[in-house]
C-alpha cells in the first residue's frame, strides 16, 4: 500500500489530474499520446532437460536453475490506437532511453507534429540524456517534437503502459526464458500479435473519478 505525505497531495494531485486530462483527449494522427515505461525480466537457464508432457500429465521441469543475467524491456505504447514497440537490451541507461525515443520521433511517427510522451519521472527519462547521446542538433530537434507529461510520485499506476507490462507478463514472462535473445525473440512474437490485433487497454479512470474516489489526496480549501 502506497501512503503520500499530507505536503506532497497537492504535487500528487495536479500531476495526476495533468495524466488524465492527456487521456481524454481526441484522436489525432498530428499529436499521438504515447505511454513510455520500463521493466526487467530475469533470465532463467534450465540446469537439466525436463519432461515431456504426456497424456494426463503436464510438461514437468526441475525446481534448480541457473541465473543467467537480466534482460530489460523498454515499452512504447500509443493506447489510442493500440500499438506498441518493445525494446530489448542488457540495460536501461540514459544512451538507451534516448535511442528508444529518437526511433520514436524519427520512425515510429515521423509525421506527427508533436508527441506526448507519458512517463515516470526518472532521472533518465530527460531532454538531457538525449544531449548526452546526440550533437545539440539533434537534440533539439527530437525536443521539438515532444512532450513530456510525467506520472507523479507514488502514482506509476496511471501510465497505460503498465496495463501492457501486465499482459506481456501473464502471457509470455510466465515460464523460465534462458537468455536476453530468447526473451527478445518472446517478446517480438507477442509484440506482433498484440499490434496485428490493435489490442487497446479499457481506461474507465478519469478525472472525475478521481476527485471522488481519492477525495482525501486533495487539499480543503
Amino acid at each position: 500500500m502506497w501512503c503520500i505525505a499530507p505536503q506532497e497531495d497537492a504535487a500528487f494531485v495536479c500531476a495526476m489530474e495533468q495524466v488524465l486530462d492527456v487521456y481524454k483527449r481526441l484522436l489525432d494522427a498530428d499529436y499521438p499520446v504515447v505511454c513510455m515505461d520500463e521493466t526487467s525480466v530475469q533470465c532463467v537457464k534450465e540446469v537439466r532437460p525436463g519432461l515431456p508432457a504426456r497424456p494426463g500429465q503436464l510438461e514437468c521441469y526441475d525446481a534448480e536453475y541457473e541465473r543467467n543475467g537480466v534482460a530489460h524491456v523498454m515499452q512504447f505504447y500509443a493506447p489510442f490506437i493500440g500499438w506498441r514497440r518493445m525494446d530489448v537490451a542488457d540495460n536501461h541507461k540514459a544512451l538507451q532511453w534516448a535511442e528508444g525515443v529518437r526511433e520514436l520521433v524519427e520512425n515510429d511517427f515521423a509525421d506527427a507534429r508533436r508527441i506526448t510522451l507519458v512517463m515516470d519521472n526518472l532521472n533518465t527519462h530527460c531532454g538531457a540524456s538525449l544531449y548526452k547521446a546526440f550533437e545539440p542538433e539533434v537534440a533539439r530537434g527530437l525536443l521539438d517534437k515532444l512532450e513530456f507529461v510525467y506520472t507523479p510520485k507514488h502514482g506509476s499506476w496511471l501510465n497505460i503502459a503498465e496495463c501492457e507490462f501486465s499482459v506481456l507478463g501473464r502471457q509470455c514472462f510466465s515460464r523460465r526464458l534462458g537468455d536476453i535473445e530468447t526473451v527478445r525473440t518472446e517478446v517480438n512474437a507477442w509484440t506482433e500479435a498484440r499490434n496485428q490485433a490493435c489490442a487497446t487497454v479499457n481506461w474507465r479512470f478519469a478525472t472525475e473519478d478521481a476527485r471522488i474516489k481519492l477525495k482525501s489526496l486533495y487539499p480543503s480549501i
